[in-house]
């Protein structure tokens, strides 16, 4: 690893800037003199607009401009948002009915954007929005997980099914479930999550003569360049998309929303920049939610409990519209790893999106893996308790094992490397299972119950396998590495500045970062998928490539030898038969008093081979009291294989994060509408979010695989917490109340559903 990063623990450089209030995000950077939006909403769930008028909300104080979607056509803005559609059964795709950027003729959820009001202050535009006069026609209301009901896209969802996904050999998993010695069934439900990022979402937008800017708080630049240009009916050119600080995203932020759009025409029309800051409630009414999905599934095991066949059934709520990869999600992203780290070959995933009267369901941390994990080893810790086999013995059984590699699974994907069993060993270890008795004895003395729970996870890292990196040296010493990935806060400018410093030499504090500027940067894919690290470095490792390349050449040229006689060894330059030992910044500084600006900026593009495979162990224990309901979770021991560490503190801070939210779907979260589409969870007096009271102390170890897939043998983390989490910490209070009787539990374990599983049993 000494070449390919030096895996050292280094602190982030960003974080005192961000920690003591000197972070620079969306509602700090907007341009002074900005007027103010507000959104007026939808009220209900489900209505036909029979009338809107807004003259009245014209003429309040300090209203500049009032747009509705009739605004925004006469305006010729294509008013439909973009999206995704999955494959379906049939060989289709599936139905994609127009999600307008403000409703048009009927409403779907409540919070929906109906009106954008634009004011010199925010009081001012909230005062205006109560002039609204909106008269609708209220019509049922769907909100169950089931097909039928009262049709939201009558004309585009019949018995509003959004999509029929299917993916694997019916038969032949058939013929295996009617070969098994056992067939063990489990429902496993997945509760529907709010994001709640630290920072809101917001926009502001300016013109710069004919071009229009667009700062928001997201995941990347390129999307909203694209989609803002075919809204607006403008040349790419012409729209600069910026990401300044971006306070989380987790998947929430990596998409376009209604909102952004109605920001360019307002800041035309009054000739003045535009601002949106989305409040908390807002944000839990119109962000897009996470998980909400329930999955059947069906495991087939020979006499050796060896597992032969894997079916899962699922209905996945897509609420009132498609987001951005709404479909994707629990389709074609929940079969990537489907049949997790298990040998077998016949799997059949069926599965249905059903759209409903709330707000759009999309990406959330891991996006499809962490439901498709859950699913898995939730079925896979049910069936060990049916079959009366160890839980873990029964996952060695069916592991893929090291000398199957590269492996290619059931849904194809091909796993470059693996060894399962070592890093379950590990945990096994590290986790203490020998000592479990005792600290369950110990438990059960002060009157709790104690489980114990498994998860063993493996992730496919997703999104573009290409990427860019910029490096430019300065007139002023220094070095400027621009990036194609997008930072929500976990630590990109000091990775990606290291690891420049690691192969060029050039100091840290000498290296400026970039990201998020479309103007500034050509190209890139953003961030989700965990993607990042990844293809950015093994870009940046493309780009010192050929800038060592072409330096050699400058300096063999200057000093009268051959190319072949300069060498790098990462920190200077050698010139054979001389004294000559520039630096990168020196060498920089020779090519520009020579006139060399062809050796003052390099950019280059590099696509990895193949997808990484993250995966580890989670053992979670929890300790119950049966009286009140109220379970914690005690200890949480991870070990995972990222492969080659860059930063060991960072990828440890990313674990942290990841399980911190599994815990919070597990335990705490909890989305709630009532049968009228109301949001009954809209304020943190509602809806539980986890505190540092709710967390174990979590133990983190590294049993590294390297990757083949990439030359310095990394693999992602951004996800992988929330990946294994969920599982692990079900598992264990399944363990703790199952000698009581309790033979299902579902998310999220709160005292009162506890109690009432523990009283019913």
């Amino acid at each position: 690893m000494e070449k390919f990063g030096k895996s050292q623990p280094v602190k982030r450089v960003e974080d005192l800037r961000l920690l003591t209030g000197h972070g620079r995000y969306v509602d700090d950077i907007a341009p002074a003199g900005s007027l103010v939006a507000h959104f007026f909403r939808s009220p209900v769930a489900h209505a036909e607009i029979t009338g809107l008028d807004i003259s009245d909300a014209k003429q309040a104080p300090g209203v500049a401009c009032v747009l509705t979607a009739a605004d925004l056509e006469a305006n010729d803005i294509n008013i439909g948002m973009q999206a995704s559609q999955a494959p379906t059964r049939d060989g289709g795709k599936g139905a994609a009915p127009m999600r307008p950027m403000l409703a048009k003729d009927r409403v779907r959820f409540v919070g929906e954007p109906v009106v954008c009001i634009v004011a010199e202050t925010l009081a001012q535009a909230k005062d205006a929005a109560e002039l609204i006069e909106f008269d609708y026609d209220e019509l049922p209301v769907k909100v169950d997980l089931a097909e039928g009901g009262t049709e939201l896209h009558p004309d585009d969802a019949p018995g509003n099914v959004a999509y029929d996904f299917a993916d694997g050999n019916a038969e032949a998993v058939d013929k295996a479930f009617a070969d098994a010695a056992h067939v063990v069934k489990l429902e496993v439900g997945d509760n529907r999550i709010i994001v709640n990022s630290m920072e809101p979402r917001g926009a502001y937008a300016e013109w710069e003569g004919d071009r229009v800017h667009i700062c928001f708080g997201g995941q990347g630049v390129w999307g909203m360049k694209d989609e803002l240009s075919a809204a607006y009916g403008i040349d790419a050119a012409q729209v600069r998309v910026t990401n300044p600080d971006v306070g989380g995203g987790f998947g929430m932020k990596g998409f376009t929303y209604p909102e952004y759009f109605s920001l360019p025409l307002a800041s035309k029309l009054t000739g003045k920049p535009v601002k949106w800051m989305s409040e908390r409630t807002e944000a839990m009414l119109t962000d897009n939610g996470g998980r909400a999905l329930t999955s059947t599934t069906e495991m087939a095991f020979d006499s050796d409990y060896k597992l032969i066949g894997y079916k899962v059934k699922t209905l996945s709520d897509l609420g009132a519209y498609n987001s951005t990869f709404g479909q994707m999600i629990q389709s074609f992203l929940f079969a990537r790893v489907m049949m997790g780290t298990y040998d077998n070959q016949n799997t059949l995933l069926e599965v249905k999106g059903i759209y409903t009267n709330t707000v759009p369901v999309d990406a959330y941390r891991g996006a499809g893996r962490p439901e498709a994990i859950y699913a898995l080893e939730r079925s896979m810790d049910n069936a060990a308790r049916e079959l009366g086999i160890d839980p873990l013995e029964l996952r060695r059984r069916n592991f893929i094992k090291p000398d199957q590699f590269p492996y290619t699974s059931a849904t194809g994907e091909t796993y470059d490397v693996g060894d399962f069993e070592r890093v379950l060993s590990r945990a096994e270890d590290e986790a203490d299972l020998a000592g479990f008795a005792a600290r369950k004895a110990a438990s059960e003395k002060d009157g709790k119950l104690r489980g114990l729970g498994v998860s063993y996870y493996i992730e496919s890292i997703l999104g573009d396998p290409s990427e860019h990196t910029q490096v430019d040296f300065n007139d002023d010493g220094t070095a400027t590495i621009y990036v194609g990935t997008q930072s929500n806060g976990q630590g990109h400018e000091t990775v990606f500045a290291a690891f420049l410093s690691d192969q060029t030499g050039i100091p840290v504090d000498k290296i400026n970062f970039v990201q998020g500027d479309s103007d500034r940067i050509a190209v890139g894919g953003g961030t989700g998928g965990s993607r990042s690290v990844t293809t950015q470095n093994n870009a940046v490792l493309q780009t010192v490539t050929v800038m060592v390349e072409k330096y050699s050449a400058f300096l063999a040229e200057e000093n009268g030898v051959d190319a072949s006689d300069v060498s790098f060894d990462d920190e200077q330059f050698r010139v054979k038969g001389t004294n000559v030992a520039p630096t990168f910044l020196e060498a920089a500084e020779m090519a520009r008093a020579k006139g060399r600006t062809d050796l003052l900026s390099f950019r280059e593009k590099a696509t990895i081979p193949g997808r990484s495979y993250p995966n580890g162990a989670h053992i979670a224990e929890v300790e119950v009291d049966p009286d009140t309901g109220v379970t914690e979770v005690v200890k949480y021991t991870v070990v995972d294989d990222f492969g080659n560490l860059i930063n060991p503190m960072l990828a440890e801070g990313q674990v942290h994060g990841g399980v911190a939210q599994g815990i919070g779907q597990a335990m705490l979260e909890h989305t709630v509408y009532d049968e009228t589409g109301q949001l009954l969870t809209a304020t943190f007096m509602d809806y539980s979010m986890p505190r540092a009271t709710d967390m174990p102390f979590i133990v983190f170890n590294s049993e590294p695989v390297p990757s083949t897939a990439n030359i310095m043998g990394m693999k992602g983390c951004g996800e992988a917490g929330t990946v294994g989490a969920l599982a692990a910490v079900t598992n264990a209070v399944q363990d703790a109340l199952w000698e009581k009787g309790v033979r299902h539990v579902d998310m999220p374990f709160t005292p009162l559903r506890v109690w009432e599983m523990l009283n019913a049993a």
